[in-house]
C-alpha cells in the first residue's frame, strides 16, 4: 500500500485524501508518526516557507515547488528575475541605504514606492506625489523599492497551475482607488482577458518554475506588462468565474498531474 499524501498547510483540509497535519514550527512537535508520515509521502504538498527548502534539499517532492515559497512575497527577488529573463515589466529600481537620495534623479513624480517583502493583498503599495510623500515612505523602507506610475483603472490575474492557465479575469479599481485587489475593495470583471496576457503569464510561470501561482499584468496600449507573482493568491476572484482552486489542485495531485 502506497504512502498517503501529507499536507503541512491547511489549504487541502477539506479533502480527506490527503493528512493535513498542520503546521508546528518545531519538528520534534510532531510525533514520531507523523514525522514518519511527512518524510514518507510520495508529496508533501503545501509545505510552508518553514519546510519547504529543507524538504527538497532532503530530496522529498514538495507542491507547490520551492521556487514558489523561494519567490513569494520577495518583490525585489520577483522583479529581478523578470528583469534577468527579459520579461517586460514597468520599469523599477531598488536603492538601499544612502542609494536612496537618488530616486528623484531617476524618476519624476508621481511614482509608485512598494514595501518590497512581506506584504500583499495590496498592502505596501503607495502612489509618491512628491518629496513629502517621499521622506514618509523612506522612513519606514529601506531598502526602497520604486516603480513608475500607469495610469491604469484595472488589472488582470491569471491563475496557472501545473503552468496552465485555470482562470483569467480583470480586477477592476474601486473609483478613486490605486488597489484592484479584492481585498482593497477591488471587483471581478469576466470580460474575456486577451490571448497575449494569458500566454505571457504561463510564460513567466514556467520559466520561475513557479507551478501554481497568482500572476498579475497590466495591460498597456495593446500589450501586457508583468507586474508580480502572487502565490498566495485569493480564492475569491477564480470562485467568481466558477473555479474552485482548490479542488483542481487536489485533483491534479491524486491524479499525477501536479
Amino acid at each position: 500500500m502506497s504512502a498517503p499524501f501529507v499536507a503541512i498547510g491547511s489549504r487541502l483540509r477539506r479533502h480527506p485524501e490527503f493528512i493535513t497535519l498542520g503546521l508546528r514550527t518545531n519538528w520534534e512537535d510532531y510525533g514520531p508518526a507523523e514525522r514518519e508520515l511527512i518524510l514518507r509521502s510520495p508529496k508533501v504538498c503545501y509545505p510552508t516557507d518553514i519546510y519547504a527548502e529543507l524538504l527538497s534539499t532532503l530530496g522529498r517532492p514538495i507542491f507547490p515547488s520551492l521556487e514558489c515559497h523561494l519567490y513569494e512575497s520577495d518583490k525585489i527577488r520577483q522583479t529581478t528575475f523578470l528583469q534577468m529573463a527579459g520579461l517586460p515589466h514597468p520599469r523599477t529600481r531598488f536603492y538601499h541605504g544612502r542609494q536612496r537620495s537618488q530616486i528623484s534623479q531617476h524618476f519624476s513624480y508621481p511614482f509608485i514606492a512598494k514595501t518590497p517583502r512581506a506584504s500583499a493583498l495590496g498592502r505596501g503599495v503607495y502612489l509618491i506625489r512628491g518629496p513629502e510623500d517621499l521622506a514618509a515612505y523612506l522612513a519606514k523602507h529601506n531598502p526602497a523599492y520604486i516603480q513608475e506610475y500607469l495610469p491604469i483603472t484595472r488589472d488582470i490575474r491569471v491563475v496557472v497551475i501545473g503552468y496552465q492557465p485555470v482562470v483569467a479575469y480583470w480586477r477592476l479599481n474601486p473609483v478613486g482607488g490605486l488597489h484592484s485587489n479584492l481585498a482593497r475593495g477591488g471587483m471581478v470583471d469576466l470580460s474575456p482577458v486577451p490571448a497575449a496576457a494569458i500566454e505571457l503569464a504561463v510564460e513567466a510561470a514556467r520559466l520561475a518554475k513557479l507551478d501554481e501561482v497568482g500572476v498579475d499584468l497590466f495591460w498597456i496600449d495593446g500589450r501586457p506588462l508583468l507586474v508580480e507573482f502572487n502565490v498566495k493568491y485569493g480564492r475569491q476572484g477564480p470562485a467568481q468565474a466558477g473555479v474552485d482552486v482548490v479542488a483542481y489542485v487536489a485533483r491534479g495531485i491524486l491524479e499525477g498531474r501536479l
